[in-house]
């Protein structure tokens, strides 16, 4: 059983079974990248970034979680260069190289992950959703807009528990009914979205640079409270380890190739440009942000460029960038969906859990997969907070991305002659390691807490694999496993 877990998936030109259509080219895969990443990431937790951990500075830590995120990018184009067919990701990257075993562990993080933006971002769009209805006079009960047993104010001034998240449940499910339509035709609508959001943060930082009170930048790095992540520099380090999921666009990306164009040339175009275009606005957006809006305002606030855009009394403009804020949500849930999905499905495809999850539409959707996600993530979003969520989002992202910076330094070592069309620079070792480098310091920001719900969740998975794919796979089904080659 131990020599299994190292058994390695060989690289083949094309997925048997799948019935996916190539119809993404470079833009539409930019798209798709910047229409994940710019969600929660950064109309939620940008604010809890800088009200809890790094004060005004909090651009720096978006702008260290850039540079970490830089490093692994290069490695993950290199990687999707090599296998222009592996639409799992870290997984099947890790599948290829290290073993099934971390294979499945690395999904089974970026399942978590993927599972926990999906509530993320739900939630917080349910959040922007009742701000706006309320500036119409249209107040929905407090009750069905909250997370479950939340502590809500009734309009009579009276407290309640809520009872569920309603809205965060309509948004998913609306997002996974555009999925099973097919991918040619909901990638132009993620596209018509993906831009509507892009010219709305433009709008929103536009009007809000004429009100930026200098003040707020003072002290620019708080001073520490004497606790470790709270403000000074442990703080910038803290508030990078919460906002590194709002870089998980370039994943989604390389999740894509079985759908691509030209996947050897347009997966590293479309994941590295990902990548520019998110860390350009995400850095102006957090330092606009906080010049507006005191951050000890934003510790505990959901939707901050609400609040900023309240801030500057333009209440027209403010409703129509609100507005504009929320459709976009949309393409992070499906952005979202799209990856996850397709993980699931290539996971079922090798056998390691149950094969109806790759079960697909006749225009190539995975509906099985789809569905399934659906009615997960509807029952998170629905009963979990956001600062119970957001964390969790930025821990399996950071070990995915350290074990695809290992699978590229030992399929180096094990496959010097491996067609690469793009080969990231600086030689064999140097941006893999400060991929790992960073995203370890990244990881020491994380609190015990959500490491100690995240162990909960890796038991879990450990006990799946062991129990049904570890048996169930297809390698298994071919005879001997291969053994692993270590350095």
């Amino acid at each position: 059983m131990l020599s299994s877990i190292w058994r390695l998936k060989p690289s083949t030109p094309s997925a048997p079974g799948s019935s996916a259509k190539r119809v993404l080219g470079p833009w539409q895969l930019i798209a798709l990248g910047v229409g994940t990443s710019l969600g929660a990431g950064l109309f939620a937790i940008t604010g809890i970034a800088a009200g809890q951990y790094a004060g005004p500075a909090v651009a720096l830590s978006f702008l260290f979680a850039a540079l970490a995120s830089a490093f692994v990018a290069l490695s993950y184009a290199e990687l999707a260069s090599m296998f222009p067919n592996a639409a799992g990701s870290a997984y099947s990257y890790a599948y290829a190289g290290l073993g099934e075993g971390i294979a499945w562990g690395i999904g089974w993080c970026l399942f978590i992950a993927y599972l926990v933006t999906l509530s993320l971002v739900a939630g917080s769009w349910s959040s922007y959703l009742t701000s706006l209805l309320a500036e119409w006079g249209i107040v929905l009960d407090p009750r069905i807009v909250a997370s479950t047993g939340t502590l809500v104010t009734m309009p009579d001034g009276s407290h309640a528990r809520a009872f569920i998240n309603l809205p965060a449940i309509i948004a998913i499910f609306a997002m996974t009914a555009l999925h099973l339509g097919g991918v040619r035709e909901s990638s132009k609508v993620n596209t018509l979205l993906v831009g509507l959001k892009v010219a709305m943060v433009t709008v929103f930082i536009i009007a809000c640079l004429p009100h930026v009170d200098l003040r707020n930048y003072h002290p620019y790095l708080p001073e520490n409270t004497g606790q470790f992540g709270h403000f000074g520099w442990s703080g910038i380090l803290s508030g990078a380890s919460l906002v590194f999921a709002a870089y998980l666009g370039f994943d989604i990306v390389s999740s894509a190739a079985r759908d691509t164009r030209e996947p050897r040339k347009n997966l590293p175009i479309g994941i590295l440009g990902t990548l520019g275009v998110c860390a350009c606005i995400y850095v102006t957006f957090s330092a606009v942000l906080v010049g507006v809006v005191n951050f000890r305002q934003l510790a505990h606030d959901a939707s901050p460029a609400a609040t900023a855009m309240n801030a500057i009394h333009m209440p027209v403009l403010a409703q129509i960038v609100k507005l504009g804020i929320l459709i976009g949500f949309f393409a992070v849930l499906y952005g979202v969906l799209f990856g996850l999905s397709r993980s699931i499905m290539t996971m079922a495809e090798d056998g390691l859990i149950p094969p109806v999850f790759s079960r697909t539409t006749r225009n190539g959707a995975p509906w099985a997969a789809l569905i399934g996600l659906a009615i997960t993530s509807s029952m998170l979003g629905a009963v979990l907070s956001i600062n119970a969520l957001g964390n969790m989002v930025s821990l399996g992202t950071l070990l995915a991305f350290i074990v695809v910076c290992i699978a590229v330094l030992i399929l180096r070592y094990r496959r010097p002659q491996a067609e690469r069309p793009f080969r990231m620079p600086g030689g064999p070792w140097c941006i893999p390691l400060l991929g790992i480098l960073s995203c370890l310091a990244v990881l020491s920001g994380m609190d015990l807490m959500t490491w100690l719900r995240f162990g909960v969740a890796l038991a879990l998975g450990a006990a799946i694999y062991f129990l049904y794919g570890i048996r169930h796979s297809k390698l298994a089904c071919k005879g001997s496993p291969q053994p692993f080659e270590p350095f």
